[in-house]
Order: structure tokens, then C-alpha cells, then sequence
């Protein structure tokens, strides 16, 4: 069987969390309330010191239901420019709450409140108004990066200056709990709103929640109502994420060690570059002149199957279904696969 560091989206529900779906009172969610899915939003509003939170089938969806609660049509949402906001969720954006995305290019890894407080346009009838600011945190595409606590804090302190609210896409926030030792209600809180997702590193089957004010929730009901997105016996869903809450999320360290793992295997070999992880993502960098794609097939054939997140970076992500042992394996794959492409692109 293939080790899949493609993603941690790959992984597959525990017989335990199983047992647990199973084993769910359930109720017709949108009708009644599921008393399940009732304890879960319950959970997570406390977990992340928020007065509500509402389950979603995804984080885009949360996340969409967020800019549509914070935003209204022909302003604009301030957002890194490489945040899974601008690139991974089709100009939802715009196709949904009639608002545009003004990216942001980080003076560094990741967009700052400096960054933020130059982006921001003058007041004047011919631009679009700010409604919004995004943060992700941690960063996928930065390479898993966590957005420092004292960073969010700047943040929140430039959109108060401007009279805006924050939303946080946190769909790792609790990587970034795990590897600081910062509580997720401190982490959320210089955010108006946050999204988790159970369906990355908790390993749940599927889902997300978005956490703020009951004001704010209760029109997030009505967005995930209009998106398509209400749901019925949805105890089952919620006993996987409860199960992953209370049995997957301390075990992170794992990842963020088998990640700090393949980073030290892999780097250098075939000139590429690794960005240290923060977490339980590793990007590779490779040389001007190298392709992903070569190098990506490479492992594929060996059993290894990584990301080519583009056509000079490879992702691999590490997760609760990949041992010590199997990441280990897997940065030897791709450091040979390196060197393999390395003499056959010359």
C-alpha cells in the first residue's frame, strides 16, 4: 500500500471513531437540533472562547459563510495573497457575497499588520470600501506556518484603527495549539470569527465549524442554509469530530515531529531547499531549471505519493495514518527520487 503525503485530508476513520458514528444519537439537525451535533458546537465554542459555533460540511464553506456574515456586496476582503481563501475556494468570494479580494503581498513569509496597514486603500468615493480582514493560520501555503500570537494581536490592533472585523481561517489552528503550547480560545481571540476543520489533522471523515458572537452565528445558519449546505441526522459526523477533539489532536506532535523528520532526510539533496516546518507540512523547493513533476512521478513509482503543489515545489504533509517509521521511509523515497530526476532532467 502507498504512504499518501499528499495531504492530511487522506486519512481514513479509525475503527474507534467508528464505533463511535455508530454508536451516535442522532435528531434532524436543521429541524430539531441533533443533540449530538448540539454537543459538538457546544465543544468547540468553548474550545475556541466564542459565544456559538456551527457546523459546515467543509472549512470552504465556513469560511464562505464568513466573508458572507462580515461583508457586504462591492467592498473588499483584505487576505494574503497565497491564503487558501484566494486560491483554493473558486472566487467564492465573489460569486457568493458580491465582495472582491485585494491581496496582500507579505513584506515576509507571511502578510503582517504592517503589510495589512499599507494595503489598505484611502477613504474615497472611487474605491471600494475594506469590509474584511482574512488571516490564515497556520498558513498552508507558506509551509504549515504559525502566524505568532503577538502577530494576530498587531493585526487586530490595525483593524480596530479601521473599524474591521478579522475572520481566522484556522483549519489547522489546532497544529498550531499543539506545536506553541498557546490555548485555542488565546489563539482565536483577536479574531471576530474562526474556522476549524475536523477533516485534516483530527481525521475525521468529513467537516468544520465556524465559531463567533450568537449575532454572528445565527446569520452563518442562514449563509450555510443558502449555500446549500443544511443537513439532517448529522450525530454520526459530529461523534467523529467529538472522537477526534478528545483522541487525535495532542497526538499532532507526532506529525509535527515525523514532519521535522523528512524535512532534515530530504533537504539538500539534488540542491533543493526545505522550508523548516512549524508544523506537519513540508515544502520542498527545487533549484532553478528542476520540475515537481518528474520528481513526484518518481515516488509515485516507489510506493510514495507527495503533492506538486507547483511546478518547482513539492508538498508532503504528514498525518495520523503515516508512522515514524513510514515517513521516514518516504523522505528516502523522494530524497532517491531527487537524485533520479536529477540525472534524468540533465
Amino acid at each position: 500500500m502507498a504512504i499518501d503525503l499528499r495531504s492530511d485530508t487522506v486519512t481514513k476513520p479509525t475503527p474507534a471513531m467508528r464505533a463511535a458514528m455508530a454508536a451516535a444519537e442522532v435528531g434532524d439537525d436543521e429541524r430539531d437540533g441533533d443533540p449530538t451535533m448540539r454537543r459538538l458546537e457546544e465543544r468547540v465554542a468553548a474550545l475556541l472562547g466564542k459565544e456559538a459555533a456551527l457546523f459546515f460540511p467543509s472549512g470552504t464553506m465556513a469560511n464562505q459563510a464568513a466573508v458572507w456574515v462580515h461583508t457586504t456586496r462591492g467592498t473588499e476582503v483584505l487576505v494574503d495573497v497565497d491564503a487558501h481563501l484566494v486560491h483554493s475556494e473558486i472566487a467564492g468570494v465573489a460569486a457568493l457575497s458580491g465582495a472582491q479580494v485585494l491581496p496582500v503581498h507579505p513584506s515576509n513569509v507571511v502578510m503582517s499588520a504592517s503589510d495589512i496597514r499599507a494595503a489598505l486603500r484611502p477613504v474615497s468615493r472611487y474605491f471600494p470600501a475594506a469590509s474584511l480582514i482574512a488571516v490564515e493560520n497556520t498558513h498552508n501555503g507558506a509551509g504549515g506556518k504559525i502566524i505568532p500570537l503577538d502577530d494576530m494581536r498587531a493585526i487586530r490592533a490595525v483593524a480596530n484603527e479601521s473599524e474591521l472585523p478579522i475572520h481566522l481561517d484556522g483549519a489547522r489552528l489546532w497544529n498550531a495549539s499543539i506545536a506553541t503550547g498557546i490555548s485555542l480560545r488565546d489563539l482565536s481571540t483577536p479574531a471576530d470569527t474562526v474556522m476549524v476543520a475536523f477533516s485534516k489533522g483530527l481525521g475525521a471523515p468529513i467537516g468544520a465549524a465556524l465559531a463567533g458572537t450568537r449575532a454572528a452565528i445565527d446569520r452563518a445558519w442562514t449563509a450555510r442554509k443558502l449555500f446549500g449546505g443544511a443537513m439532517r441526522q448529522t450525530g454520526m459526523l459530529a461523534a467523529a469530530c467529538l472522537y477526534a477533539i478528545d483522541h487525535h489532536m495532542t497526538r499532532l506532535a507526532e506529525d509535527h515531529a515525523n514532519a521535522r523528520v523528512i524535512a532534515n532526510i530530504v533537504d539538500g539533496a539534488g540542491d533543493v531547499t526545505v522550508v523548516a516546518p512549524d508544523t506537519n507540512i513540508v515544502m520542498i523547493d527545487l533549484p532553478p531549471g528542476r520540475r515537481s513533476a518528474p520528481v513526484v512521478a518518481a515516488a509515485k513509482a516507489c510506493g510514495v505519493l507527495v503533492s506538486e503543489w507547483s511546478e518547482s515545489r513539492i508538498r508532503m504533509v504528514t498525518h495520523l495514518d503515516v508512522s515514524a517509521s513510514e515517513a521516514k521511509h518516504a523522505a528516502e523515497v523522494v530524497r532517491d527520487a531527487l537524485a533520479v530526476a536529477s540525472v534524468s532532467e540533465s
